[in-house]
């Protein structure tokens, strides 16, 4: 290999979104041959500066060089030919296409305009390297969230890229993809390209990256060798402060003789649920432990209404839910907050007011009048016991960095005090001062008799958090835990033999 040289230099680059600073004369440099980590909390500009790099947005003032040659002019197209990719947090992909085709989208070949039909041969050569399974033939609409963060690495591999942006790019991969895509990223620095790594997982920030760049509130606190870091040393640069890496207490747990709030007995589903009960207590956090495509966030579908059931009973406060909707669900007081907050939850380009409000407008208006005041009293008063920053509820959601989005979408399914919450994967792409945040306000919730069924993939969080929990996998319940007496180790071990098992029975 090569000598590292410098491909990517950015000298005192800052950007306002309105009001906001999102960057403030911030310089790094990206050599070749290295994975180089930007980290910092939601909102201190890591992602801006990535997405800066990658063209997707153009600096305020400043410089950015690429291979030693001042840029311009700059956005996506002229950094693809330059041979920059952006693997950015929010998927960009085409709902209506095959995976092969968002691939190699915008970047066919053809023969004096006649497209050549040898995606399949190209298509193989990137699975090769990657070993991700996808059926290219496979209409993306219909693949889970985890499926398509790999069909956006696929996409970034199959344009030749010499600098790679991956922005959050496990947050929705199992231990065992994470292990696999680092495998993938060393073969590429060793072929001389360079990885920006921007993450909120800081293990794994340690264990891949060579270089890490730590930013605050926009600004460049230091770029040092990872080999010098350690995780408190840089929890403490992101958040200014020292920061135990804990969980809360656990809130306590309510009498086993208290009737359930919420009730389940064999439900079934069109997308693979079967014969699923369980029953969850006021003021009891109950988890839904699985691996990646168990059937956690089918059975949550169906319990709020957001997919029709086919069988089974939804008993809630003692009364059968006969028909249901998320709507109906809603003015029962069953919310979900769902995982994907881009296609499920919010409209980006609506403000933080209109779109927090948006699940609850019958509480603050009359006879289909709005009341302004009300609403942004209301809205102002949930953004800020959830710490979003800067607390600007009129700027346009989009302009908020994915975790603050996060604290809206909570806002949003928060307002009008429901009594029972499904929480599907609330802390992904959420830095570590803000995870404390969300994890207070679950026990919170808990303690005031709201009844809890939280979804995580980082199963550490469930069983740091809930009471009970239950195992998941092929669409149905499998078993039940005590999350004060299994380790982590335990878990994994039984959440693999069920798939194995099942796995061996289909086939």
């Amino acid at each position: 290999m090569e000598s590292p040289h410098l491909t990517v230099e950015v000298l005192d680059v800052s950007k306002r979104f309105g009001g906001t600073r999102a960057l403030d004369a911030v310089s790094v440099e990206i050599f070749s041959g290295e994975v180089h980590a930007f980290v910092g909390q939601n909102g201190a500009g890591k992602s801006t500066l990535g997405k800066i790099i990658g063209g997707v947005y153009v600096p305020d003032s400043g410089e950015l060089r690429v291979e030693g040659k001042s840029v311009k002019r700059w956005d996506t197209l002229r950094a693809q030919r330059a041979g920059i990719a952006m693997v950015a947090q929010e998927l960009s992909l085409v709902p209506q296409l095959t995976v092969e085709q968002n691939v190699f989208l915008g970047i066919e070949e053809n023969t004096l305009g006649v497209m050549k039909r040898n995606l399949a041969k190209r298509m193989r050569e990137i699975e090769d390297i990657l070993a991700f399974g996808l059926d290219a033939k496979a209409s993306v609409e219909a693949l889970p969230i985890a499926d398509l963060q790999k069909v956006e690495i696929m996409r970034a591999l199959a344009r030749n890229a010499r600098v790679i942006i991956l922005d959050e790019p496990t947050s929705s991969l199992t231990a065992n993809e994470t292990s696999k895509l680092h495998e993938i990223i060393l073969r590429l620095t060793g072929q001389g390209k360079s990885v920006i790594y921007v993450s909120h997982f800081l293990d794994a920030v340690l264990e891949i990256s060579d270089r890490v760049t730590i930013m605050r509130d926009g600004k460049l606190i230091r770029t040092a060798p990872t080999s010098s870091e350690t995780k408190m040393s840089l929890v403490t640069a992101m958040l200014g402060r020292e920061q135990e890496l804990s969980f809360p207490e656990r809130s306590s747990a309510p009498d086993r003789e208290l009737a359930p709030i919420l009730s389940v007995r064999e439900l079934c589903g069109d997308a693979g649920v079967h014969d699923v009960s369980l029953d969850v207590r006021p003021g009891e956090i109950v988890g839904l432990l699985g691996l990646v495509g168990a059937g956690r966030s089918e059975i949550a579908r169906l319990i709020v209404g957001a997919d029709e059931k086919t069988g089974g009973s939804i008993v809630f406060r003692s009364h059968e839910l006969k028909s249901i909707n998320p709507r109906t669900s809603k003015r029962r007081g069953v919310v979900m907050v769902p995982e994907d907050r881009r296609k499920q939850g919010m409209v980006l380009m609506r403000s933080v007011r209109e779109n927090v409000s948006l699940a609850s407008l019958d509480l603050i208006s009359r006879f289909g009048v709005l009341n302004r005041r009300r609403e942004r009293a209301s809205v102002t008063e949930l953004v800020t016991a959830l710490d979003m920053r800067p607390v600007r509820i009129d700027l346009p959601v989009e302009l908020f960095s994915g975790g603050n989005q996060q604290k809206a979408l909570l806002a949003k399914w928060l307002n009008g005090s429901p009594s029972f919450v499904i929480l599907d994967e609330p802390t992904r792409g959420v830095d570590i001062g803000a995870k404390m945040t969300i994890y207070e306000l679950i026990c919170a919730l808990a303690d005031q008799g709201v009844g809890i069924l939280l979804i995580s993939s980082e199963h550490e969080e469930v069983l740091a958090l809930c009471h009970r929990a239950y195992l998941v996998s092929g669409g149905t319940i499998v078993g039940e835990v005590d999350p004060t007496t299994t380790s982590l180790e335990s878990l994994l071990h039984r959440l693999f033999s069920f798939q194995d098992s099942q796995v061996k029975a289909a086939s």
